[in-house]
Protein backbone atom coordinates (compact mmCIF):
# COMPACT_ATOMS: atom_id res chain seq x y z
CA UNK A 1 0.00 0.00 0.00
CA UNK A 2 1.73 3.15 -1.23
CA UNK A 3 -0.39 6.00 0.10
CA UNK A 4 0.15 7.14 3.66
CA UNK A 5 -2.35 8.88 5.95
CA UNK A 6 -1.03 12.12 7.44
CA UNK A 7 -1.72 11.58 11.13
CA UNK A 8 -1.41 13.64 14.32
CA UNK A 9 -1.83 13.04 18.05
CA UNK A 10 -3.93 15.24 20.33
CA UNK A 11 -2.79 15.01 23.95
CA UNK A 12 0.78 14.04 24.81
CA UNK A 13 0.29 12.02 28.01
CA UNK A 14 1.33 8.47 28.80
CA UNK A 15 -0.72 6.52 26.26
CA UNK A 16 0.22 8.91 23.45
CA UNK A 17 3.72 7.42 23.44
CA UNK A 18 2.28 4.01 22.51
CA UNK A 19 0.52 5.52 19.51
CA UNK A 20 3.57 7.54 18.51
CA UNK A 21 5.66 4.37 18.50
CA UNK A 22 2.97 2.60 16.49
CA UNK A 23 2.71 5.36 13.90
CA UNK A 24 6.48 5.46 13.51
CA UNK A 25 6.54 1.85 12.29
CA UNK A 26 3.33 1.68 10.26
CA UNK A 27 3.72 1.95 6.47
CA UNK A 28 0.18 3.35 6.33
CA UNK A 29 1.09 6.32 8.55
CA UNK A 30 2.89 9.59 8.04
CA UNK A 31 3.13 10.92 11.60
CA UNK A 32 3.40 14.70 11.26
CA UNK A 33 2.20 16.66 14.29
CA UNK A 34 1.07 16.83 17.93
CA UNK A 35 -0.73 19.26 20.19
CA UNK A 36 -1.33 19.37 23.92
CA UNK A 37 -2.96 21.73 26.42
CA UNK A 38 0.55 22.29 27.79
CA UNK A 39 2.61 23.48 24.83
CA UNK A 40 5.94 22.71 26.53
CA UNK A 41 4.91 19.07 26.81
CA UNK A 42 3.87 19.03 23.15
CA UNK A 43 7.25 20.50 22.21
CA UNK A 44 9.16 17.83 24.12
CA UNK A 45 6.99 15.10 22.64
CA UNK A 46 7.40 16.46 19.11
CA UNK A 47 11.17 16.68 19.47
CA UNK A 48 11.33 13.08 20.63
CA UNK A 49 9.41 11.77 17.60
CA UNK A 50 10.58 14.21 14.94
CA UNK A 51 7.24 15.88 14.29
CA UNK A 52 5.91 19.42 14.65
CA UNK A 53 4.20 20.76 17.79
CA UNK A 54 1.21 23.10 17.58
CA UNK A 55 -0.33 25.26 20.26
CA UNK A 56 -3.88 24.04 19.55
CA UNK A 57 -5.85 21.70 17.33
CA UNK A 58 -7.15 24.43 15.06
CA UNK A 59 -3.62 25.52 14.21
CA UNK A 60 -2.55 21.91 13.76
CA UNK A 61 -5.33 21.18 11.27
CA UNK A 62 -4.72 24.40 9.38
CA UNK A 63 -0.95 24.01 9.23
CA UNK A 64 -0.19 20.32 8.90
CA UNK A 65 -2.51 18.96 6.22
CA UNK A 66 -3.46 16.21 8.64
CA UNK A 67 -6.03 13.61 7.52
CA UNK A 68 -6.50 11.71 10.81
CA UNK A 69 -5.96 12.39 14.49
CA UNK A 70 -5.64 10.11 17.49
CA UNK A 71 -7.22 11.72 20.57
CA UNK A 72 -5.23 10.82 23.70
CA UNK A 73 -6.51 13.45 26.13
CA UNK A 74 -8.15 12.37 29.42
CA UNK A 75 -11.48 10.83 28.41
CA UNK A 76 -13.75 13.59 29.82
CA UNK A 77 -11.98 15.90 27.35
CA UNK A 78 -12.43 13.73 24.24
CA UNK A 79 -15.51 15.48 22.86
CA UNK A 80 -14.11 18.88 21.92
CA UNK A 81 -11.11 17.77 19.83
CA UNK A 82 -13.01 14.89 18.24
CA UNK A 83 -15.88 17.10 17.14
CA UNK A 84 -13.56 19.88 15.98
CA UNK A 85 -11.51 17.45 13.90
CA UNK A 86 -14.60 15.85 12.37
CA UNK A 87 -15.99 19.26 11.45
CA UNK A 88 -12.74 19.91 9.59
CA UNK A 89 -13.11 16.66 7.64
CA UNK A 90 -10.42 14.84 9.65
CA UNK A 91 -10.87 11.19 10.65
CA UNK A 92 -10.75 10.51 14.41
CA UNK A 93 -9.49 7.58 16.48
CA UNK A 94 -10.24 8.11 20.18
CA UNK A 95 -8.53 6.39 23.10
CA UNK A 96 -10.87 4.38 25.32
CA UNK A 97 -13.42 5.09 26.63
CA UNK A 98 -15.10 7.14 23.92
CA UNK A 99 -16.27 9.61 26.58
CA UNK A 100 -17.40 9.88 30.19
CA UNK A 101 -21.08 10.29 29.25
CA UNK A 102 -23.52 9.47 26.47
CA UNK A 103 -24.12 13.07 25.45
CA UNK A 104 -20.45 13.45 24.52
CA UNK A 105 -20.53 10.12 22.67
CA UNK A 106 -23.55 11.21 20.66
CA UNK A 107 -21.96 14.55 19.77
CA UNK A 108 -18.88 12.80 18.37
CA UNK A 109 -20.88 10.19 16.46
CA UNK A 110 -23.16 12.85 14.99
CA UNK A 111 -20.24 15.04 13.93
CA UNK A 112 -18.45 12.12 12.26
CA UNK A 113 -21.59 11.04 10.41
CA UNK A 114 -22.48 14.57 9.32
CA UNK A 115 -19.01 15.28 7.96
CA UNK A 116 -18.49 11.78 6.52
CA UNK A 117 -15.36 10.88 8.48
CA UNK A 118 -14.36 7.69 10.27
CA UNK A 119 -14.73 7.55 14.06
CA UNK A 120 -12.99 4.71 15.88
CA UNK A 121 -12.28 3.82 19.50
CA UNK A 122 -9.18 2.12 20.87
CA UNK A 123 -9.96 -1.34 22.24
CA UNK A 124 -6.71 -3.11 21.43
CA UNK A 125 -7.55 -6.27 23.39
CA UNK A 126 -9.92 -7.20 20.56
CA UNK A 127 -6.72 -7.85 18.61
CA UNK A 128 -5.35 -10.33 21.18
CA UNK A 129 -5.00 -13.71 19.50
CA UNK A 130 -6.92 -15.56 22.27
CA UNK A 131 -9.83 -13.10 21.96
CA UNK A 132 -9.82 -13.40 18.16
CA UNK A 133 -10.04 -17.20 18.51
CA UNK A 134 -13.05 -16.83 20.78
CA UNK A 135 -14.80 -14.53 18.31
CA UNK A 136 -14.09 -16.87 15.39
CA UNK A 137 -15.40 -19.90 17.28
CA UNK A 138 -18.60 -18.10 18.30
CA UNK A 139 -19.19 -16.75 14.79
CA UNK A 140 -18.70 -20.27 13.38
CA UNK A 141 -21.44 -21.59 15.68
CA UNK A 142 -19.13 -23.94 17.55
CA UNK A 143 -20.78 -23.07 20.89
CA UNK A 144 -24.31 -22.92 19.57
CA UNK A 145 -25.89 -19.66 20.66
CA UNK A 146 -23.88 -17.83 23.36
CA UNK A 147 -25.75 -18.53 26.60
CA UNK A 148 -23.60 -17.09 29.39
CA UNK A 149 -20.81 -14.53 29.29
CA UNK A 150 -18.63 -13.53 32.24
CA UNK A 151 -15.99 -10.89 32.94
CA UNK A 152 -13.84 -11.16 36.06
CA UNK A 153 -11.22 -8.49 36.75
CA UNK A 154 -9.31 -8.72 40.01
CA UNK A 155 -6.68 -6.03 39.65
CA UNK A 156 -4.97 -3.29 41.65
CA UNK A 157 -4.23 0.41 41.54
CA UNK A 158 -2.22 2.11 44.28
CA UNK A 159 -2.21 5.67 45.57
CA UNK A 160 0.75 6.60 43.36
CA UNK A 161 -1.33 5.79 40.28
CA UNK A 162 -4.11 8.14 41.32
CA UNK A 163 -1.65 10.90 42.23
CA UNK A 164 0.15 10.56 38.88
CA UNK A 165 -2.47 12.71 37.11
CA UNK A 166 -4.65 15.29 38.91
CA UNK A 167 -7.82 14.28 37.05
CA UNK A 168 -7.82 10.67 38.28
CA UNK A 169 -10.10 9.39 41.02
CA UNK A 170 -12.64 12.24 40.98
CA UNK A 171 -16.22 12.17 39.71
CA UNK A 172 -16.06 15.57 38.04
CA UNK A 173 -12.76 15.03 36.20
CA UNK A 174 -12.69 11.25 35.56
CA UNK A 175 -16.41 10.51 35.46
CA UNK A 176 -16.06 7.32 37.49
CA UNK A 177 -13.56 4.71 38.56
CA UNK A 178 -12.87 1.12 37.55
CA UNK A 179 -15.94 1.04 35.30
CA UNK A 180 -15.12 4.00 33.08
CA UNK A 181 -11.33 3.69 33.13
CA UNK A 182 -10.11 0.08 33.44
CA UNK A 183 -13.20 -1.91 32.35
CA UNK A 184 -14.06 -0.56 28.87
CA UNK A 185 -11.83 -3.10 27.10
CA UNK A 186 -13.67 -6.05 28.59
CA UNK A 187 -17.13 -4.54 28.47
CA UNK A 188 -16.49 -3.96 24.76
CA UNK A 189 -15.36 -7.55 24.22
CA UNK A 190 -18.28 -8.96 26.22
CA UNK A 191 -20.89 -7.21 24.06
CA UNK A 192 -18.88 -7.94 20.88
CA UNK A 193 -19.06 -11.65 21.70
CA UNK A 194 -22.52 -11.83 23.27
CA UNK A 195 -24.62 -9.27 21.38
CA UNK A 196 -26.88 -6.39 22.44
CA UNK A 197 -27.94 -5.98 26.07
CA UNK A 198 -31.55 -5.77 27.21
CA UNK A 199 -31.24 -5.14 30.97
CA UNK A 200 -28.62 -4.54 33.67
CA UNK A 201 -28.83 -4.72 37.45
CA UNK A 202 -25.75 -3.61 39.33
CA UNK A 203 -23.88 -2.34 42.38
CA UNK A 204 -20.62 -0.49 42.87
CA UNK A 205 -18.52 0.53 45.87
CA UNK A 206 -15.17 1.85 47.05
CA UNK A 207 -13.72 -1.02 49.08
CA UNK A 208 -10.18 0.04 49.96
CA UNK A 209 -9.21 3.30 48.23
CA UNK A 210 -10.16 6.04 50.73
CA UNK A 211 -8.06 8.63 48.88
CA UNK A 212 -10.34 8.63 45.79
CA UNK A 213 -14.01 9.56 45.33
CA UNK A 214 -14.96 6.98 42.73
CA UNK A 215 -15.67 3.25 42.79
CA UNK A 216 -12.89 0.68 42.83
CA UNK A 217 -15.28 -2.29 42.50
CA UNK A 218 -18.48 -3.02 40.56
CA UNK A 219 -20.77 -5.99 39.95
CA UNK A 220 -23.45 -6.33 37.27
CA UNK A 221 -25.95 -8.95 36.21
CA UNK A 222 -26.89 -8.74 32.53
CA UNK A 223 -29.72 -10.08 30.39
CA UNK A 224 -28.88 -9.98 26.70
CA UNK A 225 -31.47 -9.31 24.04
CA UNK A 226 -31.25 -12.85 22.70
CA UNK A 227 -32.00 -14.32 26.14
CA UNK A 228 -28.43 -15.05 27.23
CA UNK A 229 -27.20 -14.04 30.68
CA UNK A 230 -24.00 -12.37 31.80
CA UNK A 231 -22.06 -11.32 34.87
CA UNK A 232 -19.42 -8.65 35.36
CA UNK A 233 -17.17 -8.38 38.42
CA UNK A 234 -14.48 -5.71 38.07
CA UNK A 235 -12.26 -4.55 40.90
CA UNK A 236 -9.02 -2.71 41.60
CA UNK A 237 -8.92 -3.91 45.20
CA UNK A 238 -6.84 -7.09 45.00
CA UNK A 239 -3.20 -6.32 45.77
CA UNK A 240 -0.97 -6.79 43.77
CA UNK A 241 -3.50 -7.92 41.13
CA UNK A 242 -4.60 -11.46 40.26
CA UNK A 243 -6.05 -11.74 36.72
CA UNK A 244 -8.64 -10.54 34.25
CA UNK A 245 -10.65 -13.15 32.36
CA UNK A 246 -13.53 -13.28 29.93
CA UNK A 247 -15.44 -16.52 29.32
CA UNK A 248 -18.33 -17.45 27.05
CA UNK A 249 -20.42 -20.59 27.53
CA UNK A 250 -22.63 -21.83 24.72
CA UNK A 251 -26.07 -23.38 24.54
CA UNK A 252 -24.49 -26.68 23.42
CA UNK A 253 -22.39 -26.83 26.61
CA UNK A 254 -19.10 -25.79 24.99
CA UNK A 255 -17.04 -23.01 26.55
CA UNK A 256 -14.19 -20.73 25.47
CA UNK A 257 -12.25 -18.18 27.46
CA UNK A 258 -9.20 -15.99 27.72
CA UNK A 259 -7.08 -14.61 30.51
CA UNK A 260 -6.34 -11.25 28.92
CA UNK A 261 -4.27 -9.91 31.81
CA UNK A 262 -2.23 -11.67 34.46
CA UNK A 263 -1.78 -9.76 37.69
CA UNK A 264 -2.73 -6.09 37.61
CA UNK A 265 -3.84 -4.68 34.25
CA UNK A 266 -1.21 -2.81 32.23
CA UNK A 267 -0.76 0.95 32.82
CA UNK A 268 0.58 2.85 29.82
CA UNK A 269 3.82 4.60 30.68
CA UNK A 270 3.96 3.16 34.19
CA UNK A 271 4.11 -0.66 34.05
CA UNK A 272 5.15 -3.35 31.61
CA UNK A 273 3.06 -6.23 30.28
CA UNK A 274 4.38 -9.12 32.35
CA UNK A 275 2.66 -12.14 30.81
CA UNK A 276 1.00 -13.07 27.51
CA UNK A 277 -2.75 -13.16 27.03
CA UNK A 278 -3.78 -16.82 26.81
CA UNK A 279 -6.83 -18.93 26.19
CA UNK A 280 -7.50 -20.57 29.55
CA UNK A 281 -10.69 -22.44 28.61
CA UNK A 282 -11.56 -24.38 25.44
CA UNK A 283 -14.07 -27.25 25.56
CA UNK A 284 -15.46 -27.22 22.01
CA UNK A 285 -16.16 -30.86 21.08
CA UNK A 286 -13.23 -32.24 19.14
CA UNK A 287 -11.03 -29.23 19.94
CA UNK A 288 -10.29 -29.78 23.62
CA UNK A 289 -6.72 -30.84 22.88
CA UNK A 290 -5.96 -27.58 21.08
CA UNK A 291 -5.66 -25.53 24.26
CA UNK A 292 -1.98 -26.35 25.04
CA UNK A 293 -1.03 -25.56 21.43
CA UNK A 294 -2.89 -22.23 21.58
CA UNK A 295 -1.05 -21.33 24.76
CA UNK A 296 2.37 -22.25 23.42
CA UNK A 297 1.71 -20.30 20.23
CA UNK A 298 0.77 -17.20 22.23
CA UNK A 299 3.75 -17.52 24.56
CA UNK A 300 5.99 -17.68 21.50
CA UNK A 301 4.32 -14.58 20.05
CA UNK A 302 4.79 -12.76 23.33
CA UNK A 303 8.51 -13.50 23.32
CA UNK A 304 9.07 -11.98 19.88
CA UNK A 305 6.95 -8.78 20.13
CA UNK A 306 6.92 -5.67 22.25
CA UNK A 307 3.68 -6.43 24.11
CA UNK A 308 3.28 -2.83 25.26
CA UNK A 309 2.93 -1.50 21.71
CA UNK A 310 2.15 -4.49 19.48
CA UNK A 311 -1.63 -4.39 19.81
CA UNK A 312 -1.78 -0.60 19.54
CA UNK A 313 0.07 -1.04 16.25
CA UNK A 314 -2.64 -3.50 15.17
CA UNK A 315 -5.43 -1.12 16.18
CA UNK A 316 -3.85 1.93 14.54
CA UNK A 317 -3.16 -0.07 11.37
CA UNK A 318 -6.79 -1.17 11.19
CA UNK A 319 -8.01 2.41 11.58
CA UNK A 320 -5.66 3.84 8.96
CA UNK A 321 -6.56 1.07 6.54
CA UNK A 322 -10.22 1.85 7.18
CA UNK A 323 -9.47 5.40 6.04
CA UNK A 324 -7.57 4.22 2.97
CA UNK A 325 -10.13 1.55 2.04
CA UNK A 326 -13.19 3.62 2.95
CA UNK A 327 -14.63 1.03 5.34
CA UNK A 328 -15.62 1.05 9.01
CA UNK A 329 -12.82 0.36 11.51
CA UNK A 330 -13.08 -2.81 13.60
CA UNK A 331 -14.09 -0.74 16.65
CA UNK A 332 -16.47 2.05 15.66
CA UNK A 333 -17.78 5.08 17.49
CA UNK A 334 -21.06 3.23 17.97
CA UNK A 335 -19.14 0.38 19.64
CA UNK A 336 -17.55 2.92 21.96
CA UNK A 337 -20.97 4.34 22.84
CA UNK A 338 -22.23 0.86 23.79
CA UNK A 339 -19.50 0.62 26.43
CA UNK A 340 -20.35 4.02 27.90
CA UNK A 341 -24.02 2.99 27.88
CA UNK A 342 -23.22 -0.12 29.93
CA UNK A 343 -21.29 1.99 32.45
CA UNK A 344 -24.10 4.56 32.65
CA UNK A 345 -26.65 1.81 33.21
CA UNK A 346 -24.59 0.33 36.06
CA UNK A 347 -24.33 3.70 37.78
CA UNK A 348 -28.03 4.33 37.23
CA UNK A 349 -29.00 0.89 38.57
CA UNK A 350 -27.25 1.54 41.88
CA UNK A 351 -28.61 5.07 42.17
CA UNK A 352 -32.19 4.02 41.46
CA UNK A 353 -32.03 0.58 43.16
CA UNK A 354 -33.58 -1.20 40.19
CA UNK A 355 -32.74 -2.98 36.93
CA UNK A 356 -32.13 -0.64 33.98
CA UNK A 357 -33.41 -1.37 30.49
CA UNK A 358 -31.32 -0.57 27.44
CA UNK A 359 -30.98 1.31 25.16
CA UNK A 360 -30.51 4.50 27.15
CA UNK A 361 -30.98 7.97 25.78
CA UNK A 362 -28.25 10.58 26.02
Amino acid sequence: MNRKVRTAIVGCGKVAHLHAAALAELPEAEFVAVTDAVFERAGEFAARYGVRAYTDLQSLIAGSGVEAVIVCTPHPAHRAPAVRAAEAGVHVLVEKPLAANLADCDAMIEAAAHHNVKLGVVSQRRFFEPVARMKAAIDAGKLGAPALGTVAMFSWRDEHYYRSDPWRGKWDTEGGGVLINQSPHHLDILQWLMGPIDEISAYHANLNHPYIEVEDTALAMIRFRGGALGSVVVSLSQKPGIYTKIHVHGANGASVGAETDSGATFIAGMTAVAAPPLNDLWTIPGEEALLPAFQEEDRATFRRIDPGTHYHVAQDRDFLRAVLEDRPPLVTGEDGRKVVEIVAAIYRSQKQSRPIRLPLGG
